[in-house]
């Protein structure tokens, strides 16, 4: 008998040796654009639906620092596929160590977003783009000079061509960008385990516990962190200072009622986004219940439902494992999103 043959044969025998619970599934990550149970259907702008060339596309330039004048940092220098597209620091670094204003946002999700910055002044994804470009301490550079820049590379030429039937310009790097960064959806973690596939072992005791503790009116959680990306899209000042260097809102209004005033984030995947707040002031899960359990500061447009949550230490354990229960971990390991 040929050697191949023996050793398939082999093979075979010992799988049916093996009892059905030794046999290991491979295990499967969502595919491309796949819409999470319990998540609506996406948007997609006219002029820019979704195809396996865009994506692709897109994907290249996120990873790419040709986008920052000095070819040194890339989108992903911040938003990183390992900490659900955010970062670990208060605020990131752009070109030859500029300082940032702000903390990095997750990407998870970003296709819902009805407006993005903190301020709310981009309404678009293939808008958001030109702020990092055109930012003196992100990548100081001009989409234009950008679109010159790639237009010397002959195999992004040929991948602007297939996407959009146009050389690289500026049109096709910001569609290209977004048209990958819809793409990033995270809707697997535990708690959607728990939920939408009726598996009552994907959390624990203590994450039930602290997800109805979330969900009720001793917390009002629920009230700006609601919906299936667990934000409402308000903006807010939750009393985090009396006194606030960052305008928040107000920086794009000028209205003084929105001053500090700023965009519920999304929970999800919260656990690997620290740290926390629109400046990285906390540093971790427990200084950000402390905060709430505080009630916050006492600033004038502070949301009045915050108030004193006087929650045991037990309860704010249980509020913290909850939290680590919107993790996904299908979506920071997906090799999809992965350069």
């Amino acid at each position: 008998m040929p050697v191949k043959w023996a050793l398939v044969i082999w093979l075979i025998l010992s799988l049916i040796a093996c009892r059905e619970d030794e046999i290991t599934i491979p295990f499967s990550y969502p595919s491309l654009m796949e819409i999470p149970d319990g998540f609506p259907a996406i948007h997609f702008p006219e002029d820019n639906a979704f195809t396996q060339a865009r994506w692709e596309l897109g994907k290249r330039l996120f990873y790419d620092p040709v986008l920052s004048v000095d070819g040194t940092i890339s989108c992903a220098s911040c938003h990183k596929p390992g900490l659900a597209f955010s970062d670990q620091t208060a605020v990131s670094l752009g070109i030859e160590d500029r300082s940032g204003t702000r903390n990095t946002p997750s990407l998870a999700n970003v296709a819902y977003q009805p407006y993005l910055l903190r301020e709310g002044g981009v309404p678009t994804l293939e808008m958001q783009v030109l702020v990092p470009i055109q930012e003196h301490n992100e990548f100081d550079f001009n989409i234009v000079l950008l679109a010159q820049r790639l237009n010397t590379d002959s195999s992004y030429i040929k991948m602007a061509m297939d996407a959009y039937d146009r050389s690289p310009d500026a049109f096709v790097i910001t569609r290209a960008l977004a048209c990958f960064e819809r793409s990033l959806l995270s809707g697997n973690s535990a708690y959607d385990q728990y939920t939408q596939k009726n598996n009552i072992s994907a959390m624990t005791e203590a994450q039930v516990s602290g997800m109805n503790l979330f969900f009720s009116a001793r917390t009002n959680c629920s009230t700006c962190h609601s919906g299936f990306n667990f934000t409402n899209y308000a903006f807010e000042n939750n009393g985090l200072y009396v006194q606030y260097t960052d305008e928040g809102r107000m920086r794009l209004t000028l209205k003084e009622e929105d001053r500090a005033l700023f965009k519920v984030p999304g929970l999800r995947n919260i656990e690997l986004t620290a740290p926390y707040m629109h400046d990285g002031s906390l540093q971790t899960l427990r200084q950000v219940i402390d905060h709430y359990q505080s009630g916050g500061k006492d600033h004038p447009h502070k949301n009045q439902i915050l108030q004193p949550l006087d929650l045991t230490v037990s309860e704010q354990n249980e509020l913290i494992e909850f939290l680590k229960a919107l993790t996904d971990d299908t979506f920071i390991a997906n090799p999809l999103f992965k350069y």
